[in-house]
């Protein structure tokens, strides 16, 4: 079993940057990859980010390449998610999410969810 706790969020003007923190518990957390994903009301979930057990390896969607940055620690049970040059399309609830070996970009690839936390970027 592995609880996700997300943290970091809120308020930002369009531009600036906010860092998103995970943080889970279990002692196979270094063993899974871990991935980033955003919902809005009435959306599907929408994949964001994800990146493999070592860290070695990491995948972005194209909305967000070049802005974002997902990282782990894994001596701290934590995965972070660095967001920069935020526009106003990027306000979501941003849910991480853990449970599978391979990084995959489907949300039923994941056992494993935390509660969210809510971007939200003003014009």
């Amino acid at each position: 079993q592995v609880v996700l706790v997300e943290s970091g969020g809120g308020l930002v003007q369009a531009g600036g940057s906010l860092r998103l923190s995970c943080a889970a518990s279990g002692r196979t957390f270094s063993t899974y990859a871990m991935a980033w994903f955003r919902q809005t009301q009435g959306k599907a979930r929408e994949f964001v980010a994800s990146i493999s057990w070592s860290g070695t390896n990491t995948y972005y969607a194209d909305s967000v390449k070049g802005r974002f940055t997902i990282s782990r620690d894994n001596a701290k049970n934590t995965v972070y998610l660095q967001m920069n040059s935020l526009k106003t399309e990027d306000t979501a609830v941003y849910y991480c999410a853990t449970g599978t070996v391979v990084p995959v970009v489907l949300p039923g690839g994941y056992l494993y969810w935390g509660q969210g936390t809510q971007v939200t970027v003003s014009s």
